[in-house]
């Protein structure tokens, strides 16, 4: 209880103060720091997803300017002969107030990606952006099938039926590429499961589908645990090591994240970059409390 309190008290903060904490899980605040991380992982034979920070923006100068963010990275990327992905909030693109507009801005993003051979992933954001963001995929996945993919959320009751809509528009050629995460919004019991058990349970649930009708999965989760189920149901279905992933966030599990890579799994780093750090740092704070101690520890020590 103390620990959420201290972590919705935290965003009202000085920003330096937050920064203590944020380092540990965001590349920096430049593209060069970014580049830096992601050199760094392709060394260690890992992939990266590269993310530009930012969402939730309505004004559409600010969306072309973090359009702009992008296509310099990809450029970048393609330049540096970067191992990685890029990741798009649609809302940072003004998703619910003008979808054709959101639509654009992200087509031109993939487009420029698909040139170079990259992929762009839809990011999956709070319930209330479910429907358009899953519009906004399929329209892309039909155009640009080989270099976009979407993510889905477990603990939305929802989900394992959005995952059989996927199917229907999946081309053989090009399996859909589904980044299967928990999910960290704070959703009402309704419309999400609450109890971990439950929240697993449709993890696996998906997974295993996922992996019957030949999609590519990018198994996104640091719970021990569910992550050896998992390769119990990749063994299931005899999988080659080429056709799933495992995906962590930049800064959590790294010990876990060794082991299944000196298992020869293949592994992506979720990459945040940018100047817009704060927001992003904040909700995880609200969203995983317990991660108030680093900043404490953190403060502390450099105290």
């Amino acid at each position: 209880m103390i620990n959420r309190l201290i972590a919705w008290t935290i965003q009202f903060l000085p920003e330096r103060f937050i920064w203590i904490f944020s380092k540990k899980y965001i590349a920096g605040k430049t593209l060069d720091d970014a580049v830096r991380v992601v050199n760094h992982f392709n060394a260690q034979g890992i992939f990266t997803t590269m993310d530009v920070l930012g969402e939730s923006l309505d004004n559409k100068e600010q969306a072309l300017k973090f359009q702009k963010n992008y296509f310099k990275t990809i450029k970048e990327s393609a330049k540096k002969g970067l191992k990685t992905s890029f990741s798009v909030k649609p809302t940072m693109f003004g998703l619910h107030r003008d979808f054709d507009f959101c639509h654009t801005a992200i087509r031109e993003i993939i487009a420029l990606a698909s040139g170079y051979g990259f992929l762009v992933r839809i990011d999956m954001e709070d319930s209330n952006c479910t429907d358009p963001e899953l519009k906004l995929f399929e329209k892309l996945y039909i155009e640009f099938p080989a270099h976009v993919g979407i993510v889905l959320q477990s603990y939305l009751k929802r989900t394992y039926s959005d995952l059989q809509n996927i199917l229907k528009i999946s081309n053989p050629k090009y399996p859909v590429n589904i980044r299967l995460c928990k999910g960290i919004y704070i959703e009402p019991p309704g419309i999400a499961y609450k109890k971990k058990e439950e929240i697993n349970f449709s993890f696996l649930n998906c997974l295993d589908l996922i992996l019957a009708e030949n999609l590519f999965p990018a198994i996104a989760t640091h719970d021990k645990p569910l992550i050896q189920n998992c390769l119990s149901l990749i063994s299931k279905h005899n999988k080659d090591k080429k056709e799933y992933e495992f995906q962590m966030l930049y800064g959590v599990a790294p010990l876990l994240r060794a082991k299944l890579v000196n298992e020869g799994h293949a592994m992506r780093i979720y990459v945040p970059y940018g100047e817009h750090w704060f927001h992003y740092s904040t909700r995880r704070l609200k969203e995983n409390p317990h991660l108030v101690r680093d900043i404490i520890v953190g403060f502390l020590v450099k105290k």
